[in-house]
């Protein structure tokens, strides 16, 4: 039987050696785009045809040839092999096999360097909006909770010290402003990405009549890329893709930096239902938040993956070099993980309960009414600065005298003040304070009201 041989073959005085058969292939892990390959083959095939450079009957047999390819992937009898490099050659010499000259045709003004680089293009397009999907179940969840918690205050942290107090729903909220801001990040970098590469050829276009334009308008590209040097080579939507991954799993870790602290019998702020944690081989008293710390580590993986694309394409000289295989690996890989995250942290918010009691227990600790107080003053006509000096020494005479703001007289207030009058301590204990505040967007009950109605209605939009 005649031994398989590669398209470029011929060129060379000898077979490739069986170890660089497995350096060089990429099908154990580009195989995934076949679905993108097919469309992009047909698209690329009815433009042939449109351009008389293959016959009707010819584009029949293609289409009709690379749909039977596609059901045999799809459905696992497709019968992969290494020695054809990566998805593109497995597909065509597949397609050969079934219609001969007519698939031999295919390949007619295009090459593996535009046909991968429009690949990719095709595939992340899809995957922005699979990301998005889950952004946006992961907001719900966090939106279906805030509701729960509209009038249950918590201590606000700075420098994890306590800071202000704050309703749960708006801290819960917080946590949907930054997926929000993912959301918008990954359209844009979908728009910049959503331009035809195809026709580009291997680095200088060609010298039959290819029209561009046709195979952009069927692949659902809004336009096409003006220099076919940089449109083989450009591989900016790939870092720009890892790093918005990147930045969503920066928000994912924070969160599950917050909570592993909250669950923790210190804080005790929240109860995860047992399904989403483990217990330890040793101490049978153990609940461990094992998936959020899974969360948080993972991280790592992906701003591997954006400092590998970004060593990978740093020095590339221009036009495409083999260098670009390697960039798949890590965009699939960060895409594979923040997806996964994303999927355990939507079920971990949506099977969590804030201990509202245990935290009520402690909302005297640490002062945060403080910052009111000072408000308070400056309401009084005391400047700001003076007021918080003020605030200051009460906050450290209270502490001599192990006492709350609220628990001071009016006595030893007007010692420090004496603008101080009996209205100052419907300003001071934490669930009077979330009442005042009247900012626009800030932590009380009537903005985070307000911010649960904004969300939901946007929300049930997507």
């Amino acid at each position: 039987m005649a031994k398989k041989r590669k398209s470029w073959e011929k060129r060379l005085g000898c077979e490739p050696d069986e170890l660089a058969v497995d350096f060089v292939e990429s099908i154990s892990y580009d195989r995934r785009l076949y679905k993108y390959d097919i469309a992009a083959s047909i698209a690329h095939a009815k433009m042939l045809s449109e351009q008389k450079l293959i016959s009707k009957a010819e584009y029949d047999k293609i289409v009709h040839g690379l749909l039977a390819v596609e059901k045999e992937i799809t459905d696992g009898s497709f019968k992969f092999d290494k020695t054809q490099e990566d998805i593109h050659m497995a597909i065509e010499a597949a397609l050969i096999k079934k219609t001969g000259q007519a698939g031999e045709k295919l390949h007619t003004g295009r090459s593996r360097n535009d046909q991968v680089a429009t690949d990719m293009h095709l595939w992340m397009r899809d995957e922005i909006e699979i990301l998005q999907a889950k952004i946006t179940e992961l907001q719900k969840a966090f939106v279906k909770t805030a509701g729960k918690y509209t009038d249950d205050v918590m201590p606000s942290y700075t420098h994890l010290q306590r800071a202000q107090p704050i309703v749960i729903a708006a801290y819960l909220l917080s946590f949907v402003e930054q997926f929000e801001r993912d959301i918008v990040r990954l359209s844009n970098c979908s728009n910049l990405l959503n331009i035809s590469v195809l026709g580009s050829g291997a680095v200088a276009g060609s010298t039959l009549p290819i029209d561009r334009k046709s195979t952009a308008e069927q692949l659902g590209f809004t336009d096409i890329s003006r220099n076919s040097i940089d449109a083989v080579s450009d591989r900016d939507f790939c870092a720009e893709f890892i790093f918005d991954c990147a930045l969503v799993a920066t928000h994912l870790s924070r969160l599950a930096e917050d909570w592993v602290i909250f669950s923790s019998s210190e804080f005790d702020f929240i109860r995860i239902k047992d399904s989403f944690c483990t217990s330890s081989s040793m101490m049978p008293q153990k609940r461990n938040p094992d998936m959020l710390e899974l969360i948080r580590s993972r991280t790592g993986r992906i701003y591997g993956s954006l400092i590998a694309l970004l060593t990978l394409l740093k020095a590339l000289p221009s036009g495409y070099n083999r260098d670009l295989q390697e960039d798949k690996i890590h965009i699939f890989s960060a895409a594979d993980t923040v997806k996964q995250s994303l999927d355990m942290a939507c079920a971990i918010v949506s099977n969590t309960k804030f201990n509202v009691d245990r935290i009520k227990a402690g909302l005297d600790e640490g002062f945060l009414d403080a910052t009111a107080l000072a408000e308070y003053l400056v309401g009084k006509g005391i400047a700001f600065r003076q007021a918080h000096g003020i605030v200051g020494e009460l906050v450290a005479d209270c502490e001599k005298n192990n006492k709350a703001l609220a628990q001071l007289s009016i006595k030893q207030y007007k010692k420090y003040c004496p603008a101080v009058e009996k209205d100052v301590y419907e300003h001071l204990g934490s669930s009077k304070v979330v009442k005042r505040y009247v900012t626009a967007g800030s932590a009380g009950s009537k903005q985070s009201k307000i911010q649960i109605n904004y969300w939901q209605k946007l929300l049930a939009k997507r």
